[in-house]
């Protein structure tokens, strides 16, 4: 017979399931419970990666949302560009980061403790412990450690008369034997938790504790997936060890004989491991059946629906649901205006470098040991290495003299493929900072978590006509932000500078140049004394040595800073920088200004017209010159 798969609704799920609904299991994920308050694993792993993200940014937690997309990007973009952990959406990421953040098993347990604590069943708990309680499920499988199933089950097995009562056996790691005999004995239902029950000496989460299934699990899962169907529901499929022990199942002679469904939002969201199990199971013969639905609760609602429960059970179950969200609306008549639309602190770079020098090196290196020998002899030429090979930016005769000791051979230019080459965007990226800052009274931070540009304050003892300079580019920014833009952190002390974050990104073909207005609070390290603080302060978004005597000094003072800056407020800011990044000839800016044939410069072409979300209709708006 040929092996069919399906997209099926939710309700089509139902009406399949309340023919025979004892002849399906079910297999539930974090997502099943996370209506019931319950971390989800996704939120989990965003959670550790901003943990671990501030930890190496020195960045305090309190300062992120992970809930915000511009935080979630950058959090995202760190790891992208680093090996802490696995690749986004590895089977192993969750592990990899919970041991992390956790690496001894007290603590991983106390955070597991502290998320179920926030937990009650919810809609679809009661309705599967309803079918539990009436009979009509036997078999529930689970990755959770929290106990909403059985609760639901013995909830509503209460509510019963007691001849017709069916409590759940559970069974989790260290009582595994209870499944074994359910499974030998058919004495349904059954709840096996195959991570491990919060109340139990062993649970799994690292990816030494999830590298294999417990053997009596194991044993009960595989003999489980002869006898029933499965539908898997709010699970990921994430663990190596229960995806290893589900294929196994495939090469026995009747996997799955009453069809296998999967639930999810979107066959796009599958991960690689549960593509292939479904397509393996295709070709094993199993009627494979994908059940479009957003949540546990979505799909809870339409099983109650089709399958006949005892009239207290489904009063029960239909007490607790909560009610409808929509309601009849008036839509509005009037014409919508063709503005406002949302306008974006992102600058069109129109041009970037194609070229950068090629220098031959006798001994290779590094991009980080060839930076420091450009720094020890005091030159700003921008490199990236590749062994025995330089790209570079800047004075040829400064880079071969400062990089002597390498052996260095100019040898024409290299094409640099920025879309494509990470190396290469970095590169650019490096040089766009650089000549952004170059002529202004801004200097460049470069660093792996990102780089800024600060605002210079005025120096003691400094000429007039520099200060006169400075004074005339900073005016835009000092009216758009009516507070001074350097200064001291009042009772701390602690120098701050405005400034911006940037990047460089590629988007829809074309290359933005994307800032983020900041407050940079200069904090000494932890040995420095006030005495040689001047001389070796370091410049951080949030401080580093204080974040690990309980946050940011600072960031109180930071907050208020910015809380009354609504949108007039940051509007007036946006076109500020924007006119101070680009306020030259024809948007033209380079990062060293070299004549002639002494290098290879970068350069670059800004448009001052930051990026705005287009109305569908052509606009006024975008034929202006400025």
């Amino acid at each position: 017979m040929q092996p069919t798969q399906t997209i099926i609704s939710a309700s089509e799920f139902a009406t399949a399931l309340a023919l025979r609904p004892n002849l399906v299991a079910w297999f539930l994920g974090s997502g099943a419970s996370a209506a019931s308050g319950i971390p989800t694993g996704y939120s989990m792993i965003m959670d550790f990666k901003a943990r671990i993200f501030c930890r190496e940014n020195n960045i305090s937690r309190r300062e992120i949302d992970t809930g915000d997309p511009v935080w979630v990007e950058r959090i995202g973009s760190f790891f992208r560009s680093s090996s802490i952990l696995p690749p986004e959406g590895d089977a192993t990421e969750y592990a990899a980061a919970f041991e992390a953040v956790y690496p001894h098993e007290r603590l991983r347990r106390q955070y597991i403790d502290d998320a179920i604590a926030k937990g009650t069943p919810a809609f679809g708990h009661k309705v599967l412990g309803s079918l539990m309680a009436a009979r009509k499920t036997d078999c529930v499988f689970t990755t959770n450690f929290d106990p909403l199933v059985e609760e639901a089950a013995q909830t509503a097995s209460a509510l019963l008369p007691a001849t017709e009562q069916a409590r759940p056996t559970v069974a989790a790691l260290d009582s595994a034997d209870r499944a074994v005999r359910s499974l030998k004995e058919s004495d349904w239902p059954l709840v096996a938790k195959l991570h491990g029950d919060y109340q139990s000496e062993d649970i799994k989460n690292t990816s030494t504790e999830l590298a294999a299934q417990d053997a009596r699990m194991r044993h009960v899962l595989v003999g489980a997936s002869q006898r029933f169907g499965m539908v898997f529901v709010g699970y990921s499929g994430r663990d190596a060890s229960v995806m290893e022990a589900l294929t196994s199942v495939l090469k026995e002679r009747t996997p799955f004989p009453n069809n296998l469904f999967w639930v999810a939002q979107s066959t796009s969201k599958l991960l690689p491991a549960v593509t292939r199990f479904l397509e393996d199971a295709r070709s094993a013969g199993v009627d494979v059946s994908f059940v479009e639905c957003k949540t546990f609760d979505e799909l809870a609602a339409d099983v109650v629906k089709q399958v006949d429960l005892p009239q207290v059970l489904y009063e029960h179950v239909m007490a607790g649901r909560s009610e409808a969200r929509l309601t009849p609306v008036n839509l509005p008549t009037a014409e919508a205006r063709r503005f406002p639309v949302l306008r974006l602190s992102a600058l069109p770079v129109e041009t970037i470098p194609r070229t950068a020098r090629r220098i031959i090196l006798d001994s290779p290196t590094t991009s980080p040991a060839a930076r420091a020998l450009l720094k020890d002899a005091k030159s700003r030429a921008i490199v990236a290495a590749n062994g025995r090979e330089l790209a570079a930016f800047g004075n040829d005769a400064e880079i071969v003299t400062a990089l002597q000791a390498l052996g260095p051979k100019i040898s024409g230019t290299i094409e640099l493929n920025a879309v494509d080459e990470s190396w290469a965007r970095g590169l650019v990226y490096d040089a766009l900072v650089e000549a952004l800052s170059r002529r202004r009274p801004l200097r460049a931070r470069r660093q792996r978590s990102g780089h800024s540009l600060l605002v210079n304050g005025p120096r003691e003892g400094e000429e007039r006509g520099k200060a006169q300079w400075r004074t005339r580019l900073l005016s835009g920014l000092r009216t758009a932000y009516v507070m001074p833009l350097t200064g001291t952190v009042p009772t701390l002390g602690f120098p701050f500078h405005e400034g911006i974050f940037l990047r460089l990104e590629h988007v829809s073909g074309q290359w933005w140049c994307g800032f983020e207005p900041h407050t940079f609070v200069d904090i000494p390290r932890e040995s420095e004394t006030t005495a040689d603080y001047e001389d070796a302060m370091i410049v951080a978004p949030i401080e580093k040595s204080f974040e690990r005597r309980g946050g940011d000094p600072a960031g109180d003072w930071r907050r208020e800073r910015w809380a009354r800056r609504y949108n007039g407020n940051w509007a007036r800011i946006i076109d500020a920088w924007a006119y101070l990044l680009t306020d030259c000839a024809d948007g033209k800016v380079s990062a060293f200004g070299l004549d002639g044939d002494a290098g290879v410069d970068a350069e670059f072409v800004v448009s001052p017209i930051t990026a705005w979300s287009r109305p569908g209709n052509h606009h006024d708006y975008f034929e202006r010159s400025r």
